[in-house]
Parts: structure tokens; C-alpha cells; sequence
């Protein structure tokens, strides 16, 4: 009957520490999700800004050579990620597929014209600086006409700066909210040896003697959550890096190391805190106020 019940009781304890590592991987998991999206939030804005080109539509009178000394000028300014000519056929053969219509059947020539699309870099996708360029080709000999989306730039400008104060808000929430968790599910398991730690001071145990054992179980705990959740973690980097190579969110291996460092520092830190602190808080209740 006795070896039932301590093997019963050896589930029931293995059961629970079970229950507090995934909790505290899942929450440590979900923090190191917010941090990847904190750190990776410019590049993912950099990204959908430098997909707005300017695009230069060119006098039909331009010879080549002349396209060319354009283009090679544009590349060579500091404001350009990349340029790409697109004549007056390609665009035209774009048209078509687009709108499932061939307009040159029944106009009889192309009204189209060469142009050039300018792909900026992300630091200068602002209203003003679009601006700036913008005015820079308004009188250019090759240059008659230029576009670009402005509302588009607006929009992205304002959501951009929207998005970094509401990723910032939310990341102090979500940190906080971590550790209530994981304070919470380590309070829970000392709570469970309440008892236990009052029949250990009733003996004469000192607080430091009784706290160690709990507080170094916590922190396996604690480790063993964090590996869990940095496995986790590694592999949604693994499936974006995969699936989107575009956002790269592996290309800074420092960025990743700081981040998995600091989930695993948090993981033994909080374990470490609440620990200390719960059963620092069983120690100096009477008996009596363990029951409430």
C-alpha cells in the first residue's frame, strides 16, 4: 500500500513540475516571439518601403546611350537601392496581362513610354525627402513626366511611427504579464509544500537551509522551461527564414544570441525571485495561517 502511494505521489510531483515548465516556456516563448518582433520591426518597415519606386517616364525622343548615362547616374546616388528600366514594349506586355485587353489592336502604335523606377532606400521614403527627389529629375532634359504614390508614402510614414509606439507599449506589457505568470505558477508549487517548509523550521532548520533546496529545484525548472522555449523559438525562425528569406531574420546572429541569452537569463531570474520570495513569505506565517 506504501509503495502505491509514493508512486502515486512520485506522478503527482512529476506531474506537476511538468505543468510549471510548460507554463513558464510557453510564456518565455511568447516573450521571445515580442522580441523578435521588436527587433526585426524596422527591417519588416524597411522592407514594405523600399517596395515604393518613383518611376520616370522618358521623353520618346531619348536614344539609349542616354537611357543608360541616366540610369547609371541614378544608381550612384545615395538616396537609390535600385533602378530598373522598363520600356515602352515591357510595359505595354504588362498591361495586357494585367487588364486581359491588347489596347495597341485598335489604337495602332504604343502611347506608352520608357521609363525608369527608382527604388528608394528606407530612410528616405518620407513625404519630404520623396519631395526632394521628385524635384531633382522635374527638369531633367531626358525626364517628361515623373509619379508615385503619395498617399501610399503618407500612409506608410504615419503607421510606421504608429507601429513602433504600440510595439513599444506592448512589449512593457507583455513582460510584465510574463512575470506575473511565472511568478504565479512558481508560488503555486511552493504553495503545494507549505507544510513541509513549516515542519523543517519547527525543527530547527535556519530559512537559508530550507529555501535552497526550493530554490534550486525552481531554477531546473526554470532552465529546462527556457530550453524548451528557445527550442520553440528557433524553430518559427527556422519556418519564416524559410518561407519569407525576404525579411531575413537570421541575418544578425548577435541581435539572435542577445535575445536568446536574455530569454534564458529571465527564464532562471524570475524562478530565482519568486521562489525565494514565496517561500520566504511561508517561512514567516504562523501555523495557523497556513490552512488560509
Amino acid at each position: 500500500m506504501s509503495k502505491s502511494f509514493e508512486k502515486y505521489q512520485k506522478r503527482r510531483l512529476r506531474s506537476s513540475y511538468l505543468s510549471v515548465i510548460i507554463s513558464i516556456s510557453l510564456v518565455l516563448f511568447l516573450l521571445g516571439l515580442l522580441g523578435l518582433l521588436v527587433l526585426n520591426t524596422k527591417k519588416v518597415s524597411n522592407y514594405f518601403k523600399e517596395k515604393a519606386a518613383i518611376t520616370l517616364f522618358l521623353k520618346n525622343d531619348v536614344e539609349k546611350e542616354g537611357i543608360l548615362n541616366l540610369q547609371v547616374s541614378i544608381d550612384e546616388e545615395p538616396f537609390t537601392k535600385g533602378t530598373k528600366f522598363i520600356s515602352k514594349e515591357e510595359a505595354a506586355n504588362i498591361y495586357k496581362k494585367e487588364n486581359g485587353e491588347d489596347f495597341m489592336n485598335f489604337l495602332g502604335y504604343n502611347p506608352l513610354q520608357n521609363a525608369i523606377d527608382i527604388y528608394v532606400k528606407a530612410d528616405y521614403v518620407t513625404p519630404e525627402k520623396m519631395t526632394e527627389i521628385e524635384n531633382k529629375y522635374k527638369g531633367n532634359q531626358f525626364v517628361s513626366d515623373i509619379s508615385y504614390d503619395k498617399p501610399l508614402i503618407d500612409l506608410l510614414t504615419k503607421n510606421v511611427k504608429r507601429i513602433s509606439l504600440f510595439v513599444l507599449i506592448f512589449s512593457g506589457l507583455a513582460t510584465l504579464i510574463v512575470i506575473v505568470l511565472i511568478n504565479s505558477s512558481i508560488r503555486l508549487s511552493v504553495y503545494s509544500k507549505r507544510f513541509t517548509i513549516k515542519t523543517m523550521q519547527m525543527v530547527g532548520a535556519t530559512k537559508q537551509f530550507i529555501r535552497k533546496p526550493f530554490i534550486w529545484r525552481s531554477v531546473r525548472l526554470g532552465i529546462a522551461g527556457a530550453i524548451l522555449a528557445l527550442v520553440e523559438l528557433a524553430a518559427v525562425i527556422y519556418y519564416f527564414n524559410t518561407h519569407f528569406p525576404e525579411f531575413s531574420l537570421i541575418e544578425d546572429r548577435i541581435e539572435l544570441a542577445i535575445l536568446f541569452g536574455t530569454i534564458f537569463f529571465i527564464g532562471i531570474f524570475i524562478t530565482w525571485f519568486s521562489t525565494f520570495f514565496a517561500t520566504q513569505r511561508f517561512l514567516n506565517l504562523r501555523t495557523d495561517e497556513l490552512y488560509y
